[in-house]
């Protein structure tokens, strides 16, 4: 018995890889012939809805490969707790237009202060926005690179982290870094140099990266890129670390008063 035209119209959407529409389709029609919809009002929502469906795992895949420690978005960050941030800063790096200037962005600040989360959020935005994104901390940045280093894969490393249009470099300066490890920065820096976008976090003021790199000279060439196209965010304030611990803290005394009280 030959096939109905329904089920060639199945088969082909398994072959064609458009699952959502092949989900969706028994209801849909259903839903279109009572509404009375016509051929092109079908097929216009149908290739939309795959085309949107496509779209968000294509997204979602990109986020995934994108290495973040975990998901924060903008939304998420307590701005009225930084004051010293300036808001609009933010939502402009927000637009992207940073990525398609090839500047880079830095944020500086003492631990807590939610530098990591600003830096995760503008990098969703960017996967989101289908720009190849990928997060590394600064140590294990390092690590990775010294490794290429000896297995004579060194420019094969640095061509890989120097392509993505937004790399982000987490953390320099929470540990020390040897000439080696301060030179091979210097290289990935570089190559990055005017060519793509890269947001550093930081615990320290520039003027101590000449400790941070172990060398004056080289700390200098590396902030002579880094700065020359970029937006510098300081953040002053505390640390949302203690703030949430103050809170826990003050919470248990609550607790423990009333159960005195109750019980006296």
């Amino acid at each position: 018995m030959s096939e109905t035209v329904y089920e060639r119209i199945k088969k082909n959407l398994e072959i064609l890889n458009m699952k959502n529409t092949s989900l969706i389709l028994d209801n849909y029609l259903e839903k279109a012939i009572r509404d009375k919809k016509n051929i092109v009002e079908i097929l216009d929502y149908l290739l939309a809805e795959e085309a949107k469906t496509k779209k968000n795992r294509a997204v979602e895949n990109q986020i995934k490969m994108s290495g973040f420690p975990y998901r924060k978005t903008l939304e998420q960050f307590d701005f009225d707790f930084q004051p010293s941030i300036n808001r609009d800063q933010i939502m402009e790096l927000a637009t992207m237009r940073f990525v398609e200037n090839k500047e880079n962005v830095v944020f500086l600040g003492t631990p807590g202060v939610g530098k990591t989360h600003l830096a995760v959020a503008i990098g969703m935005i960017a996967a989101q926005h289908r720009y190849s994104t990928y997060y590394i901390n600064c140590h294990n940045l390092i690590a990775q690179l010294n490794k290429a280093h000896y297995e004579n894969r060194l420019q094969e490393r640095l061509n890989n982290y120097a392509k993505y249009k937004v790399l982000i470099i987490d953390e320099i300066g929470y540990l020390p870094m040897d000439i080696q490890g301060a030179n091979l920065f210097f290289q990935l820096i570089a190559k990055r140099y005017e060519k793509n976008s890269t947001v550093f976090t930081s615990n320290k003021a520039f003027s101590s990266w000449n400790e941070v790199f172990s060398d004056i000279t080289i700390a200098s060439a590396i902030l002579d890129r880094i700065l020359h196209h970029c937006q510098v965010i300081s953040i002053k304030g505390e640390s949302y670390r203690l703030k949430e611990r103050k809170e826990m803290m003050s919470n248990t005394n609550t607790v423990v008063n009333t159960l005195f009280e109750s019980g006296s």
